[in-house]
């Protein structure tokens, strides 16, 4: 039976002090809604996308992103990206 619960991912970039990006936050059910609750409070774009979720959720915290990700989270920032400029 599958889990059917919410499940959210978080990913920081840093330029500066990482070749890519990192899973900063990940969990399921009321933890999913934490991290989506934070994400609004602080203004962050939230893109939903199942399946990189689950994907991302097998990560460990802090863990970069393997090369087969990068490209749909380039497209994650990509959208962040656009959302933040609207914004502004």
């Amino acid at each position: 039976m599958a889990d059917t619960r919410k499940k959210a991912a978080a990913l920081r970039y840093d330029t500066k002090k990482a070749s890519a990006p990192r899973v900063v936050a990940k969990g399921k059910g009321k933890i999913a809604e934490q991290i989506i609750q934070v994400a609004r409070e602080h203004k962050i774009p939230i893109k939903d996308d199942p399946q990189l979720v689950e994907v991302l959720s097998t990560l460990d915290l802090y863990q970069e992103i393997p090369p087969e990700l990068y490209r749909a989270v380039a497209e994650i920032l990509a959208f962040v990206y656009r959302m933040t400029k609207k914004v502004q």
